[in-house]
């Protein structure tokens, strides 16, 4: 295999990278993350290998910065890195050589499938439980699919333009407005502060084959990116649960880059207390003026608002805000500044 040597890979890090690799049960390894994120036991179970053994292979990975250790909670979660200059490009030219007719890899995503399907079992239940409740409040308003759509005419690049890096999705949820974002992006990344949701998240990505898409359990108020490294930054449906929802667009401002967008998608004001008793939210919706002011307190300028109405009168109303960062600078305004 040749790999050149440029100014973004120095010979020293070759060197580390290459020995971290060279070894058999590293490239499996490399290989099993290249499908998605899996735990130290998943890990385990698929190589059959003991644990001790099998994290002190990922400790070397990680070490020369081929994969990511990702805690969350009890849970570890590793992945492949991201990034050209960070080992990506290394690792895409490295896996290119294997054979996919090896027998031990083809041996390896037959282990895979088995034990993942344990989690999306895990994840199916955990839909199935609550699904009532989401099918009561998706009968309120027009079909997802519309939203949906809205969303992609609203983000998605235009014919012939290159797709934008980095998609950040607040209150993920399901991850399911990953899986209709994340293919015009080069990656994508959600946020969710719920164990069970992210569940489903993972399996509904893995499923749907979105290799540059992925979760992480986090604060949408606090999440671990950089300011300004996002190209769009999405809050679909999470507003409503919040106490301070005008913080939550100042958060997620930050992110944006300069000439990125934030997309807010919610409902307008309404009076379904039982949303409050039954599902948990603290705002019965959000007026356009309320939305546009949290907006440009964070330093963003709308650039076009939709209203979604109900087929039925007695439904919500969905809204959509799209808000874009100026070229020239980036919000800076404070939590403090709108709490």
């Amino acid at each position: 295999m040749s790999v050149p040597v440029n100014e973004n890979l120095a010979l020293p890090m070759l060197v580390s990278r290459l020995k971290a690799a060279g070894e058999t049960t590293r490239l499996r390894l490399l290989r099993l993350l290249a499908d998605g994120e899996l735990t130290v036991t998943e890990l385990t179970q698929i190589l059959g290998q003991s644990q001790p053994r099998v994290s002190r292979h990922l400790k070397l990975l990680v070490e020369a910065g081929l994969i990511e250790r990702l805690p969350e909670g009890s849970w570890v979660f590793y992945r492949l890195t991201e990034g050209e200059g960070q080992g990506g490009a290394f690792i895409r030219r490295l896996l290119g050589e294997l054979r996919e007719d090896e027998p031990r890899l083809q041996a390896d995503q037959r282990r895979r499938t088995e034990v993942t399907a344990s989690r999306a079992e895990a994840a199916a239940q955990y839909f199935a439980e609550n699904a009532a409740g989401w099918d009561r409040l998706r009968a309120l308003y027009i079909p997802e699919a519309e939203v949906e759509a809205q969303m992609l005419a609203l983000l998605q690049p235009k014919p012939g333009d290159p797709p934008p890096d980095l998609l950040v999705d607040l209150g993920t949820g399901t991850g399911r407005a990953m899986e209709i974002l994340a293919p015009h992006f080069k990656r994508a990344i959600g946020f969710d502060v719920s164990h069970p949701m992210l569940s489903v998240a993972r399996v509904n990505l893995e499923r749907a084959g979105m290799r540059n898409a992925h979760v992480r359990h986090g604060d949408l108020l606090a999440v671990p990116l950089q300011p300004a490294s996002a190209s769009a930054v999405i809050l679909h449906q999470v507003l409503h649960y919040l106490d301070n929802p005008a913080a939550a667009v100042a958060a997620a401002a930050r992110l944006v880059a300069p000439g990125g967008r934030l997309l807010i998608a919610d409902f307008a004001p309404h009076t379904l207390e039982f949303l409050r008793t039954e599902h948990a939210h603290r705002r019965l919706g959000f007026s356009e003026d309320e939305v546009s002011r949290f907006l440009r307190a964070a330093g963003l300028e709308i650039t076009a608002v939709k209203h979604l109405a109900p087929r039925d009168a007695d439904g919500l109303t969905v809204s959509l805000w799209l808000a874009s960062a100026p070229q020239h600078a980036v919000p800076r305004k404070t939590l403090e500044a709108v709490s």
